[in-house]
């Protein structure tokens, strides 16, 4: 499995920014690049939609219009 997430280090161990589904004591492998912090908050917007597990269509930017036409019918 590989997945990208953000850690940040307290000067003795590395925390990540998000939970991570793993079992205790499991053995990873992590390469360290620092990564800039994003203006106005802990992190940047895509980190923050992807938090929140949404779901829904693939295509939601590029029929956005279409999709709140039909939420407001409701």
């Amino acid at each position: 499995m590989t997945k990208t997430i953000y850690l940040t280090f307290d000067g003795k161990v590395f925390r990540p920014e998000e939970p991570v589904e793993l079992e205790p004591d499991t053995r990873v492998r992590a390469i360290i690049e620092t990564a800039e912090r994003v203006r106005g908050g802990r992190g940047a917007f895509l980190e923050t939609a992807r938090s929140l597990n949404l779901d829904g269509p693939p295509d939601w930017s590029s029929r956005l219009e279409e999709y709140q036409e039909r939420r407001s019918d409701r």
